[in-house]
């Protein structure tokens, strides 16, 4: 065997690779420190956009483009380190989605994963199924894959939502499927809210019942912020605060007590005002969106400020912080659902 680092090993070595390269072999030994981390390293960096700019860019795009052209009028949040990849994290993909009064964004349905978190606007609905959910601000409303869905806004002002989608975990399994309906807008089969009046209060109907129609996998598709705002204030009231989290609760399917979506995890805060988390990193790469209040996320460091409707990414193993100059309210969603399926969700509390 030739010296180690020798100039003979080294001209041998790239001569051998030259020729296993036609026939797509590489040496794992030239790159095994780069594949198995001591501690994950993401490509992604931590970003901050501005409701105010997105909503600036998303109006003037109205004025070009429709809807229906468009087929979604969307401005996709791209993380500086994923240029061209149209992911906000290596596992997920985030944009603001535009529907103007009158519009329809036509119906269709995908292998991949959605939620869409209500910015502003009331009035405007999603359809799932031929179910409308009618949204309203920071109300969590979901498309499970390859459910059938278009949007509508009969109201006479705009409506602004975030899409947070798996496209980029789907596309690493090479794995989308995709339908468009040949009708604009999916015929009504029961009326607004039928799902939430069946499964959104910790019932259901019984098992076998014709009254059971949902998916037995995914029955409940829209979380109001009513609710959910109501729920988290008197939790935040009786309840214990956790040092790394403030008050938390996570959005859960009621089908099985888990996350969400099958890919995708998510969950809201309350840090009261002149509180500040400890330091926590999670495995998870994250999207945050301000709902109330005013403060900052100190991640790595680098200080945040947050107003509402900012929204924030913070990838994998980032060391963040909260703190609150107001009582703050904060949405996120993750990819966490999916590490917790693999066994590779870590996370570490100073």
């Amino acid at each position: 065997m030739l010296a180690a680092g020798s100039n003979e090993q080294q001209v041998l070595l790239q001569d051998l690779y030259d020729r296993m390269a036609p026939e797509g072999l590489t040496p794992l030994w030239e790159v095994l420190h780069a594949l198995v981390l001591n501690e994950p390293s993401s490509p992604a960096v931590v970003h901050k956009w501005s409701y105010a700019r997105m909503r600036e860019y998303l109006m003037l795009a109205g004025d070009l483009i429709s809807a229906e052209q468009a087929e979604r009028r969307v401005l996709i949040l791209e993380n500086p380190g994923l240029v061209g990849q149209s992911a906000v994290v290596p596992s997920l993909y985030a944009g603001l989605q535009l529907i103007l009064p009158g519009e329809i964004a036509p119906c269709h349905r995908h292998t991949q994963c959605a939620l869409r978190f209500v910015m502003e606007g009331d009035g405007a609905y999603t359809t799932v199924d031929g179910e409308k959910a009618i949204m309203r601000p920071f109300d969590l409303v979901l498309t499970p894959n390859m459910q059938w869905h278009d949007h509508g806004n009969p109201t006479q002002k705009p409506m602004i939502w975030l899409d947070g989608l798996d496209i980029p975990t789907v596309r690493l399994f090479d794995a989308s499927f995709a339908e468009r309906l040949a009708e604009k807008v999916h015929p009504e089969t029961v009326p607004a809210g039928d799902t939430l009046n069946r499964y959104g209060a910790n019932l259901r109907p019984l098992k076998g019942s014709k009254a059971d129609r949902r998916p037995a996998s995914q029955p409940l598709f829209h979380y109001p912020f009513q609710q959910w705002r109501h729920n988290l204030v008197e939790m935040a009231a009786n309840a214990d605060i956790d040092p790394h989290l403030g008050h938390a609760l996570e959005f859960i399917n009621p089908a099985d007590g888990g996350s969400v979506m099958p890919t995708i995890s998510a969950h809201v805060r309350l840090i009261p005002a002149g509180f500040e988390t400890a330091p926590r990193r999670s495995s998870d790469g994250s999207v945050f969106v301000v709902v109330e209040g005013e403060g900052t996320a100190l991640v790595n460091g680098e200080e945040l400020r947050l107003s509402e409707r900012d929204v924030i990414t913070i990838p994998s193993w980032n060391e963040v912080r909260f703190a609150a100059s107001q009582d703050l309210i904060l949405f996120a969603f993750s990819d966490k659902a999916s590490q917790e399926k693999l066994n590779l969700y870590k996370e570490h509390c100073a």
